[in-house]
């Protein structure tokens, strides 16, 4: 991979801070984790730098910072609550987790999701913070759809973008104004820390935010209403969130009306960037994109409530 001068700096800084922390340092190569528009992740030994997209707003990162450090328990704490400015980018530090296994499906950690969440929830923030931003995220991957060009998937997951109400397309204050929420919850968002088998903990603060909290349950939610996530798994995720009185759904009974909206918001999302990514590599769609967009079509075709068993 090419060493661009952000890339360059970022391997310096997470060396620099990684020396700092363990001293003698062991000192292997520093590698690239991510490299992308919105996020570059490098990882020299114990230590993460991370440089956030460029359109980050500063002042709200730091909050997001703050919050984490906060809450030692639930967030991956920093190691540094302020923000470093290298090449027109924000740059924080972290240290090293162990991420969720891909290849190990059944060893997924549903339940310690699901029990981060609702403490995350549950607990008041520790300072103000901006609106979370997962109905900001929807509005990027249709803005990405549309700049993609035609294409014949793209009219019914447009279709159910229109369904959705205002606050779920950022047009409008979410109905929760202050439930403390991650903002992009999925499995990825999981490390142990201190790796590599200490406690999960949720990472990522560049959602955090305000809002409705069954926006953090929307992706699983909408990954069983499209028959991706097995009943099994969706049942183990919903029950220890309630079990740990997690506010974003009742303690019994139907959940789906509180998780209707959100999980329709996160299937129109994942559609849009499957189109996109599809577009992107010149091939269609694969079985499970094909699935999500069929979804976006029944949702387009029924009225606003989203009947779960109507969406497998």
């Amino acid at each position: 991979m090419p060493r661009t001068p952000l890339l360059s700096a970022l391997t310096t800084r997470a060396r620099t801070m990684a020396h700092a922390r363990t001293t003698p340092c062991p000192c292997g190569a520093t590698t690239t984790l991510t490299d992308r528009p919105d996020g570059t992740v490098v990882r020299h030994e114990d230590t993460v730098a991370k440089a956030h997209a460029p359109n980050t707003n500063p002042t709200d990162l730091t909050a997001r910072l703050t919050t984490a450090a906060h809450l030692p328990g639930i967030l991956l704490p920093p190691l540094d609550p302020t923000p470093l400015h290298l090449h027109d980018r924000w740059v924080t530090c972290w240290p090293y987790g162990t991420p969720v296994d891909p290849d190990d499906p059944d060893a997924a950690p549903w339940e310690a999701a699901a029990t981060l969440l609702a403490h995350l929830h549950r607990t008041p923030a520790p300072t103000p913070l901006p609106p979370m931003r997962g109905p900001l995220k929807a509005v990027r991957a249709i803005t990405r759809l549309r700049e993609a060009g035609p294409h014949p998937a793209a009219a019914p997951v447009l279709r159910a973008w229109t369904r959705l109400p205002a606050w779920a397309r950022a047009e409008a204050p979410q109905p929760d104004t202050t439930t403390l929420c991650h903002g992009d919850l999925h499995l990825g968002q999981l490390v142990r820390h201190p790796a590599p088998d200490g406690p999960w903990l949720l990472i990522d603060v560049d959602d955090l935010g305000v809002g409705a909290p069954g926006w953090d349950l929307a992706r699983p939610a909408a990954w069983y209403a499209c028959g991706l996530l097995p009943p099994d798994e969706w049942t183990r995720f919903l029950t220890a969130y309630r079990e740990a009185g997690g506010p974003a759904v009742p303690a019994t009974g139907d959940p789906w009306p509180a998780l209707d909206v959100p999980a329709r918001a996160l299937t129109v999302q994942t559609g849009a960037l499957a189109i996109v990514k599809a577009v992107t590599a010149g091939r269609p769609l694969d079985e499970v994109e094909q699935a999500v967009v069929d979804a976006c079509d029944r949702m387009g075709s029924v009225p606003a409530e989203l009947a779960p068993g109507s969406a497998k």
